[in-house]
């Protein structure tokens, strides 16, 4: 029964193949299947057109200045080039190392893909006191040795530039309560101390966060922005 199985499986294989070889796809008893033909033109174009028309994409956003592209739209190493000159800047008035600003705009807005940073320009996390231009969303803290998600009051931004100069004098000013909270990010005397310095000073309530700032500096070269 078995071998009579595998005789008609083999069988109707050969049938299929026989089908759709293009001898007889698209010619039977000496006669052109037109139908067959026209489909098969309409199905080919259709797939050049697409293949054309995403070659011209990937050639428009390569050719597209990066200071130009949507930030959200950039890959990894765009998305440095273009917060680099800014970070750079604010080292020089403020003392955050570049390394550290670029470090943890990558890391809290997800190479800026996230919802706080493409739509309210906040790249740090940084959250909104009373009185402040604020939204409200969701987010995930660390606490009692979890991850619970909760609503938070973030701050918003007309742009990315004011949402690094903020970060910068958050970092400077500390808190109300403490505004020596972060000096230790300023006297740290290389990028993973002044990482593991952030979280000392209670920036997040992620027990990694320290270890995933300072990978990022490792993996991209972003001491090479440190001035």
């Amino acid at each position: 029964m078995a071998r009579r199985r595998r005789k008609k499986t083999s069988k109707n294989i050969k049938k299929w193949l026989a089908a759709i070889h293009p001898a007889t796809f698209f010619i039977k008893q000496r006669r052109l299947r037109w139908g067959r033909v026209i489909i098969m033109i309409i199905l080919v174009t259709g797939f050049a057109v697409r293949f054309t028309d995403l070659g011209h994409q990937v050639q428009q956003q390569n050719m597209t200045p990066v200071d130009q592209l949507p930030l959200n739209k950039l890959t990894y190493g765009q998305f440095i080039e273009r917060l680099a000159p800014q970070a750079q800047k604010l080292q020089t008035q403020y003392g955050v190392r570049a390394s550290i600003s670029l470090a943890q705009a990558a890391l809290e807005s997800n190479w800026g893909r996230s919802e706080l940073a493409y739509k309210y320009n906040n790249f740090y996390g940084v959250k909104a006191s009373q009185g402040m231009p604020s939204v409200i969303l969701p987010t995930k803290e660390f606490i009692d040795g979890k991850w619970v998600t909760i609503d938070g009051p973030f701050r918003k931004y007309t742009d990315w530039q004011e949402s690094m100069t903020d970060h910068a004098l958050v970092l400077v000013n500390g808190t109300s309560e403490n505004h020596a909270r972060y000096q230790g990010v300023f006297t740290a005397t290389n990028p993973e101390a002044a990482a593991k310095a952030l979280v000392a000073g209670g920036y997040a309530t992620d027990p990694q966060y320290a270890e995933k700032i300072i990978n990022l500096i490792h993996e991209y070269k972003l001491t090479q922005y440190d001035q």
